[in-house]
């Protein structure tokens, strides 16, 4: 935009009393529409540079919330708060006021949308986290804030969240640990089990005691105290509670704790990225935890184990949210068309009797006679039906599916492969979530419109036809990825990072220059 026209907009009397510092304001927020946009409609006066008080108290504001950036896990170094400062010290004339002032506004709004909604830009990182981050008008922080009290403002902008102030909490203290050098020596074992003694079993005795898992002892066995704190340590770590190390344990007791800070401040940045009203009732899936739970009013008032989407391909479960609004019993399975063609089409190919349970469909939706189909003929291109399970106990999608219409074709569903639930990790589905307490959780859904929730599921189940039962009230459902979360008594919990996803966002963090740090004290 150019200065000319910048300053057009000014009124009359300021116009003809432009002075240096308003001429080096228009010019330099000329580069970025929002800025020039709100100091346009400033009079192109001063937010920050002034010498009133009400300006002192911004720049004391903003300095103080930018010396916290680092407990945000933010990148500290981005926002260069000692430099501003010498740029204002060293601001001579009117001129030279002008411009920090607007680069003052500029390190304001970055670190404003950092603190609020995120550093990073969750699609860039991953394709398949698709999460529309609720990102607000540039411009409007520094209208609002203009208008607010200056530490007020600062304090509104970061998640409300318990889950979030917990995190930061916990990072403080791990960041205290890292100073005092961890939870000390690796075990130096692939694997141990109760009996043994020697070396290795006192040094994972003296890690699980560093972690809190055990009370102190002298024992050099793993006699039946350090099987206990085992244990506890495999709950908070989403393994088989089996009180044996085996090698996925010991990978994670071994794991240090800078490898937990990274995990802490990754799920401190997706907190950000979903910094915004999430539903007084709402459905919680987190990947990496296997779940899938009912939150009202903030507290878990449901939970059960799920299936997520196999580590490989196209299969990982995407990262959205959307709103529930139905649930279809007895369901029929119309089978997705990556699957058709790269899974059934090459078995019917060598027998067209393969996949009997699946019927095969034209674009009407009629039944095809198999036989008089030649399959050879066709490619993944060319071929012109559909596939469909008609509801069974037996169907990919048990006997109730729970829907959220959606681009990526993601559901929830009950199946009929209930072993898999029995397993530590469970990524083998194809992207949707199955749960292994469907019904239960059709009836704590229904409980808020049916005064015997379970007997009207079983009585429309016991139809056997497919019929869509509608949510009067639609239920937000948010498909999350938290490989560290903290519990209702505040203790953080870790999962592993089954789709590497984590990983990819902290090296994205580090490039934007977030680093771990040792606090003393």
């Amino acid at each position: 935009m150019a200065l000319g026209l910048l300053l057009s907009g000014l009124p009359q009397t300021a116009s003809a009393q432009v002075t240096a510092f308003k001429q080096a304001v228009a010019e330099a927020a000329a580069r970025d529409a929002d800025i020039a946009a709100f100091y346009k409609a400033y009079g192109y006066n001063s937010l920050w540079t002034g010498r009133t008080g009400r300006e002192r108290q911004r720049r004391s504001a903003l300095f103080s919330a930018l010396s916290s950036a680092g407990n945000h896990g933010l990148p500290a170094a981005r926002y260069d708060a000692a430099g501003l400062q010498a740029k204002m010290k060293a601001a001579k004339t009117e001129r030279d006021r002008g411009l920090v002032e607007v680069e003052i506004s500029r390190t304001f709004l970055q670190f404003s949308r950092d603190l609020q909604t995120g550093v990073l830009v969750p699609s860039r990182v991953n394709r398949a986290i698709v999460r529309q981050v609720p990102y607000r008008d540039r411009t409007s922080y520094l209208v609002n804030f203009s208008k607010s009290s200056p530490n007020g403002f600062f304090k509104a902008l970061p998640p409300k969240t318990t889950e979030y102030n917990a995190l930061m909490k916990e990072k403080l203290r791990m960041e205290r640990l890292l100073a005092k050098g961890g939870w000390g020596a690796k075990v130096p074992a692939k694997t141990l089990k109760p009996g043994q003694s020697g070396a290795p079993v006192v040094a994972m005795r003296n890690r699980l005691n560093a972690m809190g898992f055990l009370k102190r002892t002298n024992t050099q066995t793993y006699d039946a105290s350090i099987q206990s704190a085992v244990q506890q340590f495999q709950l908070a770590h989403g393994l088989a509670a089996d009180g044996v190390v085996g090698e996925s344990t010991m990978s994670e007791i071994n794991k240090g704790v800078q490898d937990r800070l990274q995990s802490i401040i990754v799920a401190m940045e997706r907190e950000r990225w979903v910094n915004q009203e999430r539903g007084k009732r709402h459905v919680l899936v987190n990947l990496p935890d296997f779940t899938a739970k009912i939150v009202d009013n903030g507290k878990v008032t449901f939970s059960t184990r799920s299936v997520v989407g196999a580590n490989k391909e196209d299969r990982p479960t995407v990262e959205f949210s959307d709103v529930m609004e139905f649930m279809v019993v007895n369901p029929s399975w119309y089978v997705p068309r990556s699957i058709v063609v790269g899974e059934y089409l090459p078995a019917l190919k060598r027998n067209s009797n393969a996949v009997r349970h699946i019927e095969i469909t034209d674009n009407k939706g009629r039944k095809v006679n198999r036989g008089a189909v030649n399959f050879s003929q066709y490619t993944e291109k060319t071929f012109p039906f559909a596939m469909r399970q008609p509801p069974s106990e037996g169907n990919a999608l048990g006997l109730v599916k729970f829907m959220f219409p959606n681009p990526y074709n993601i559901y929830l569903h009950d199946t009929p492969a209930k072993n898999l639930f029995g397993r530590e990790v469970r990524a083998y589905s194809h992207g949707c979530v199955r749960l292994a307490d469907p019904f239960d959780f059709a009836y704590a859904l229904l409980a808020k419109q049916e005064s015997n929730p379970e007997s009207y599921f079983k009585s429309v189940l016991a139809t056997g036809r497919e019929t869509r039962v509608d949510l009067k009230s639609p239920v937000p459902v948010h498909i999350i990825y938290r490989t560290a979360f903290t519990t209702p008594k505040g203790h953080t919990q870790y999962r592993r990072d089954i789709y590497g996803r984590d990983a990819q966002i902290w090296r994205a963090l580090s490039k934007a220059g977030v680093a771990l740090r040792a606090v003393q004290g």
